[in-house]
């Protein structure tokens, strides 16, 4: 969280105060911890303020930020998948839009795991409000709970105070959740450095820079036919586990997925010193693509032990000069790499079944790496002109 700024001097001045971040900052800690620090300083007697709002992630379908009197700000992300039993989840599926559970009473806390846990923490009053987004997107709206641990819990007064921050408060959640879905969206469709630009602005046809990198292309084998005989359904989830096996070292070494290919992606890992040698770019692109060799075997073996329906895979490094930037139609855009090198990659995959091998590399790529590597030769490549040595690395 960055340092939050003075605090407003009355709880007139809060709303303001609130605007005002939420206009000039994305940050949920920094108006989460001005709002609850700026209603104890009034009196409130608060020992947990915060709110919980859906998610458009792809890892995640909900976010809760938490602010504790002793503790400062806490965040937790909420799986797909896992179990829906929070306090809004049990107000919305009776139809409300507000509670207040009594917890030093015990209220709610048979029904609902996370009140019995507040109330093992010491709250004894708990507050929840539900406000609606506008329609259009699966930010559906917000919840937002404040809770005491003061004896006989909340006073009326201190309720209307809670209730007066209650609006400009969910516009502020709503600008915080809006700005992380978009980051969200982007880097799980386009990649982080990718999503990156594409905010900064670069989203006309034609944008682009010429850049040298290394480039893994990975390819499923046999996906094509088990297509024809497999359920489509089970297929694809198979295919997303592939997927995610070969991927796995793409990230920690560096690079950024930019294209999947049906049954298969491209990697670019872009280069910045163009006369290092050894490269530590190609090095770590060897390592990445060795990673998701070796994670996609052992998906096959676990694959073959259920007697499922196991998917080989071919994977190509190559180094080069790569377009990097917007291609497509005048409304319609693909952010992603193109140029020569991302052929010639193409057409080293297709020499793996020739060479019985399921890494290759181009020389050029080879050159700039360090440690044994094993020539296969020189083979041609369609489409290029010139036979091309292709180099590989020990099994093991």
């Amino acid at each position: 969280m960055t340092p939050n700024p003075a605090l407003p001097p009355t709880l007139a001045e809060l709303p303001y105060w609130i605007a005002r971040q939420a206009r000039g900052s994305r940050d949920g800690d920094l108006i989460l911890d001005g709002l609850a620090r700026s209603l104890r300083a009034a009196g409130l007697p608060l020992c947990l303020v915060g709110f919980g709002t859906t998610a458009l992630s792809a890892v995640h379908r909900g976010v809760t930020l938490s602010w504790w009197r002793d503790a400062g700000v806490e965040m937790e992300f909420t799986a797909h998948g896992a179990p829906d039993n929070t306090p809004i989840s049990a107000v919305l599926a009776e139809g409300r839009t507000s509670a207040r559970w009594r917890l030093e009473r015990g209220e709610g806390c048979d029904a609902v795991p996370r009140l019995a846990a507040r109330r093992a923490q010491g709250c004894t009053d708990y507050l929840l409000d539900i406000l609606p987004f506008p329609p259009g997107t699966a930010l559906r709206g917000v919840g937002l709970f404040y809770a005491t641990d003061r004896p006989g819990g909340f006073s009326e007064a201190e309720i209307a105070v809670l209730d007066a921050q209650r609006d400009i408060f969910s516009l502020a959640v709503l600008r915080y959740a809006l700005s992380h879905a978009l980051e969200d969206l982007l880097r799980a469709y386009v990649g982080p450095r990718t999503a990156a630009r594409v905010l900064n602005g670069g989203v006309r046809r034609g944008q682009g820079e010429l850049m040298p990198a290394a480039i893994l292309l990975a390819d499923l084998k046999g996906f094509t036919a088990a297509t024809d005989r497999e359920d489509p359904r089970r297929l694809v989830g198979w295919l997303d586990e592939h997927l995610d096996a070969l991927g796995l070292g793409i990230a920690p070494n560096g690079g950024e997925i930019l294209k999947f290919t049906g049954d298969g992606f491209i990697a670019v890992f872009p280069v910045e010193d163009r006369d290092a040698s050894p490269c530590r770019v190609c090095g770590q692109a060897l390592a990445a693509a060795r990673a998701g060799l070796d994670g996609n075997r052992q998906l096959e073996a676990r694959r073959r032990a259920a007697g499922e329906p196991a998917l080989a895979a071919d994977l190509a490094l190559h180094y080069g000069e790569v377009v990097y930037g917007n291609i497509g139609t005048a409304s319609r855009l693909d952010f992603t790499a193109i140029g020569r090198a991302v052929n010639e990659a193409s057409r080293i995959e297709t020499l793996c079944d020739a060479t019985g091998r399921n890494l290759l590399m181009s020389d050029s790529f080879a050159r700039r790496c360090a440690g044994e590597l094993i020539d296969l030769g020189a083979f041609p490549l369609r489409g290029v002109a010139a036979e091309q040595r292709i180099w590989t690395v020990a099994e093991g």
